[in-house]
């Protein structure tokens, strides 16, 4: 019986993901002065388990890679090479060059084989001790710059042997050599040194560049045929064997990996996973008898026990590590967005009966209001429980930045501590896709024009490395998520100056917090300069209209000389949320609890018109503008005093306003509906959600209405 394996793809490409993702984790927080043995075994299982997945679908490109980092992973780990920033760098090239292949096999993407194979040869030529002059760096999450195109099809390589001389000359000829081509240094025996190069110069060029340095007679110079665009594509393991048959010899032995005579094989050493079995019987006394012939039944019981073997030490290297880690199964976010839409109606349902029960006598049907009650506990319990399957830790978000920030500082000429907290907070699947990008743009922001270079730092006083701060924590019903830095902080005089260049209405009596929100308009940018980071006045702005939209606010402190905090605050979920009913007119309407700071019934006394400005409610000496609900949706109210209706006051964004409206309903939990997908974009309205009674009410968008009041363009008035 043969099995489909086509259809665990999915499993392997999730697994694969995360493996690679935990192999950057490792990579970016290795000790290099005294590598931890557990990390190093950790990136090294991360290798293998990728590799036999890899291997067990069929994915040899994947494999081919996989092959090479996990040969020099397990040289590093036993300790007969130590590790380097070459090698982390390298390593984290491969991570991308994985990442890269992995997408072309799931979403069909576009694999660049050129740069795979650099990788894999980078990762050979480290294997073999030859140090690159430019480590192999591949930035992921920068903008990469114009790239050097490395010679290629019909290029030749050849090895140079230098003879004893100074490092300064080698580094003046490896200087004039890497304009020509790809060069890397080697090591020889006596002190001497070898330059390698790939170059589609001629060999007389490059003798005479070296003439300029060294007496040509002094040097001995290998060469190889040019590779066609087919070898080139080859596998490293069939480009090595097919370079050392040509007898040019700057790599070791090869003869098909074949061991010298007297040196015991790779599966003799049991490739570095377990011991010998000839060690282990001989430590046991155990002496072989006249061997049986070896039938195919052997060699298979053979094969599985080594097979187990190695699992068993995985996991039980893998338990080590999580002792305490639960078991989880995996499921697809369509079923738990099912699951989520159910209990939905269910609560709608609840609301419903809530509402019938509500008229019956509580003496007569006092177990059937008994039983009401206890479901909607139940259905209280069972929606928060349901809830929280679609809770992810910003932990999700947080680890992509070390990469990034290690790449945009090294690329800056900075440096920078990338400290995070609250990483286990636990945000909604659907606002932690969202809010990736915002945080990605502060960060960069942050980097690039909060944190100073070295030099400033030091002449400042402060330390030569900048801090960068990232936190998540929850207050009340919302997460609030901080982006700060140590560095130089906003410049009040440069953005002024900026805004009114811009043609922005600014002036100096403007406090600092409405200053620092100028940089939130479109095409603001105070950079000198554009580069591929920033200074194109694109990305503030966005980040700003992406975080309202998800019904979060954006604040911003800073100090200059002391850095900038950005904080983002969002609603913990779209889903369900706690909302507070009102009418005006024969409307109801939803307002979010998480705005309300009060509600009351304003005396005749309280309510000031203001010419041109409309009405404002003076509440606790603080004037407050008012926003009349049955203005803004051109209803007929009951009430047009507001001494005879109800006026809640709102907070949003820093700034306060009065709601007036007829009643207030009651307070209840209510499904957010989307509006604009089923009907069009309402101004003012964020949602809608379906009530007991089975009729639609609207749910208010706070902000949009605040901002919406024309009263709210001046500052308020303080008695």
């Amino acid at each position: 019986m043969s099995i489909d394996i086509s259809q665990f793809y999915q499993v392997f490409f999730d697994e694969a993901e995360e493996l690679l993702a935990e192999m950057e984790r490792l990579l970016l927080g290795v000790d290099l002065a005294a590598p931890d043995a557990e990390d190093l075994n950790a990136i090294f299982r991360t290798a293998h388990s990728v590799k036999g997945g890899a291997s067990t679908f069929g994915l040899t490109d994947m494999c081919d890679v996989t092959h090479v980092l996990e040969s020099l992973l397990d040289r590093i780990r036993k300790g007969e090479m130590a590790l380097t920033s070459n090698h982390v760098d390298a390593f984290l090239a491969a991570k991308d060059a994985l990442k890269m292949q992995l997408d072309g096999h799931r979403h069909g993407k576009h694999v660049d084989h050129e740069v795979v194979a650099n990788v894999r040869m980078a990762l050979h030529d480290l294997a073999e001790g030859v140090v690159p002059v430019a480590p192999l760096v591949a930035p992921s999450y920068l903008s990469a710059p114009a790239r050097v195109e490395l010679p290629t099809e019909g290029a030749h390589r050849y090895k140079i042997e230098l003879p004893q001389v100074g490092q300064r000359e080698i580094d003046a000829l490896v200087d004039e050599l890497g304009l020509m081509g790809r060069i890397s240094v080697a090591p020889l025996d006596g002190g001497r040194t070898a330059v390698i190069i790939t170059t589609l110069e001629s060999l007389d060029d490059i003798i005479a560049i070296c003439s300029f340095v060294l007496d040509p007679d002094d040097l001995k110079i290998f060469e190889a045929p040019a590779l066609t665009p087919e070898q080139r594509l080859i596998e490293a393991a069939e480009r090595k064997r097919v370079e050392e048959d040509q007898g040019y010899g700057f790599f070791g032995r090869d003869d098909d990996d074949a061991p010298a005579a007297g040196e015991p094989s790779e599966d003799e050493l049991g490739y570095g996973f377990f011991q010998p079995i000839e060690q282990i019987r001989a430590a046991a006394g155990i002496v072989d008898s006249t061997p049986e012939p070896v039938t195919a039944l052997a060699v298979q019981a053979q094969n599985v026990v080594e097979h187990l073997a190695e699992l068993a030490l995985e996991k039980k290297a893998a338990r080590k590590d999580d002792k305490n880690e639960s078991s989880s199964i995996r499921v697809s976010v369509e079923k738990v967005d099912q699951l989520i839409n159910l209990i939905g109606e269910l609560v709608i349902t609840n609301a419903m009966l809530e509402q019938r029960s509500a008229v019956l006598d509580p003496i007569l049907h006092e177990r059937l209001l008994s039983s009401v009650s206890q479901l909607d506990r139940n259905t209280r319990e069972l929606q928060e429980a349901v809830m929280s399957i679609r809770m992810m830790p910003m932990d999700f978000v947080f680890s992509r930045f070390p990469r990034m920030v290690r790449d945009l500082a090294g690329k800056l000429g900075k440096k920078v501590d990338f400290i995070t907290n609250g990483a286990a907070t636990e945000l909604d699947k659907g606002l932690i896709e969202r809010i990736v990008d915002p945080l990605t743009h502060l960060v960069r922001n942050s980097i690039d024009h909060g944190v100073e270079m070295p030099a400033a730092r030091i002449a400042a006083g402060k330390s030569e490395a900048g801090r960068l701060f990232l936190s998540a924590g929850h207050q009340g019903g919302h997460i609030v998520i901080e982006v700060a830095d140590d560095g130089a902080g906003l410049n009040r005089e440069k953005i002024l100056a900026k805004a009114a260049q811009n043609g922005l209405a600014v002036a100096d009596t403007m406090t600092d917090a409405e200053v620092w929100q100028l940089i939130f308009a479109p095409g603001f940018s105070t950079a000198d300069t554009v580069t591929d980071v920033s200074g194109r006045g694109v990305g503030m702005d966005v980040v700003k209209r992406n975080i309202t939209a998800m019904g979060g606010t954006v604040d911003i402190r800073s100090a200059a000389g002391f850095g900038t905090t950005i904080s983002i605050s969002l609603p913990l979920t779209l889903a369900i949320l706690d909302g507070m009913s009102i009418r005006s007119g024969e409307e109801i309407y939803i307002l979010p609890l998480s705005f309300v700071v009060e509600s009351l019934q304003p005396t005749p006394q309280d309510v000031r018109e203001i010419a041109g400005r409309g009405r404002v409610l003076k509440v606790r000496g603080e004037y407050l503008p008012m926003i009349p609900l049955y203005q803004m949706f051109d209803i007929e109210p009951v009430h047009r005093d507001p001494s005879d209706g109800i006026v809640i006051i709102l907070e949003t964004e820093g700034k306060k306003a009065a709601l007036f409206v007829d009643e207030l309903v009651g307070q209840q939990q209510v499904v957010v509906k989307n509006l604009e997908a089923n009907y069009r974009k309402v101004a003012g309205i964020s949602g809608a959600t379906i009530m007991g009674d089975g009729g639609v009410a609207l749910i208010l968008d706070v902000a949009a209405l605040v901002r919406s009041s024309r009263q709210l363009a001046d500052d308020p008035v303080v008695q």
